[in-house]
């Protein structure tokens, strides 16, 4: 079930917060006037995120430095579409 508490809390009730990340591994959903405002995570929780995404960066980084071939953003999204689309 998502944990979802009032911005304030975060300033009024942080060792609660922190106790409830990183004990139970789920993010706390934080909400200012009624909508969501940001999501507070553990470092193994963001680092789940986004580790693949860094990896395929510096894999995009090394293939890009091998060839002085570039796409411009309409061609790449092109593709993307394309691909998407014909699953």
């Amino acid at each position: 079930m998502l944990n979802i508490r009032p911005v304030s809390d975060l300033r009024n009730k942080f060792p609660e917060i922190e106790d409830v990340v990183l004990k139970s591994g789920e993010p706390v959903f934080l909400t200012k006037n009624g909508y969501g405002s940001m999501v507070v995570m553990s470092l193994e929780q963001y680092s789940a995120l986004t580790d693949g995404i860094e990896l395929a960066l510096d894999e995009a980084d090394r293939a890009a430095a091998m060839t002085n071939v570039r796409y411009s953003a309409p061609d790449v999204f092109g593709r993307v579409r394309k691909g998407l689309h014909e699953r």
